[in-house]
């Protein structure tokens, strides 16, 4: 996927490959490109697909600020888009990304899904790329 002009014009001839964002927020995953790792859930509003189209980096709605969130815009940890998919009732957007500086969680790990339940044990299993009190500041 490239940034505009080819992300947004290459939709204009395929009116078909359109989420359906009647009822509100998408749900959004993205995964790793070259792993098929899942490495975060987030949701989508039409603004946020719209700029990520645009810019060919993920975008997503932040539910807790209420706002446009550019993945990384903080962290310096965005989200190239490699490839976007839609599943059969276009409610639900799959993200083909390459993780730029190995983190996709707020956590500082590489994935959201950093904790496994397995036999009655919990273990970490997603390790810490970075110290969020360091880049964020809290």
């Amino acid at each position: 996927m490239s940034a505009t002009p080819d992300g947004s014009a290459a939709l204009e001839g395929n009116p078909g490959f359109q989420p359906d964002f009647s009822k509100g927020l998408l749900p959004a995953i993205a995964q790793d490109c070259d792993s098929g790792e899942v490495l975060m859930l987030a949701y989508m509003n039409e603004d946020a697909w719209r700029k990520t189209l645009e810019t060919g980096e993920a975008h997503y709605w932040s539910r807790s600020r209420k706002e446009l969130w550019h993945k990384g815009g903080t962290s310096g940890n965005v989200q190239k888009v490699r490839s976007l998919r839609l599943d059969c009732d276009n409610d639900t957007i799959l993200l083909l990304i390459e993780q730029i500086g190995g983190a996709a969680c707020h956590t500082g790990r590489r994935s959201c899904f950093y904790r496994e339940l397995k036999q009655g044990s919990v273990r970490e299993c997603s390790p810490q790329v970075f110290d969020p009190k360091k880049v964020y500041g809290r």
